[in-house]
């Protein structure tokens, strides 16, 4: 995994998300290619390559796909910001929560 992103970079992501403990390893930890992947759980099979590819990729167009939703939680103000914005609104009778709000969404939207 990218960890700045996030983002799944490696079958070792796919792996992790399929058993919990410690049921894998790597021959050669130091090259974590699908020839060095080895199983410790008997009661487990080993993955294929293509299997592990093709849920990496689905895995990173899933992640992908939610780039908007990302984008959108650093841009939104703080909750407590939001709060003070729905008071004053309801007490001023203004819309700037509302404006703040759709601003965000607007420059994020869901089709990015």
């Amino acid at each position: 995994m990218d960890f700045i992103t996030r983002r799944p970079d490696h079958i070792e992501d796919v792996l992790i998300r399929l058993h919990t403990g410690q049921w894998f390893g790597w021959s050669d930890s130091k090259n974590k290619v699908y020839e060095n992947l080895v199983i410790h759980d008997d009661s487990k099979e080993k993955p294929t390559q293509e299997f592990l590819e093709s849920e990496l990729q689905r895995m990173q167009d899933e992640f992908d796909a939610k780039g908007y939703a990302r984008n959108r939680v650093r841009a939104y103000p703080s909750w407590q910001e939001q709060m003070d914005m729905q008071y004053h609104d309801a007490v001023d009778g203004t819309t700037t929560w509302k404006a703040t709000i759709k601003a965000v969404k607007d420059a994020h939207p869901k089709s990015e």
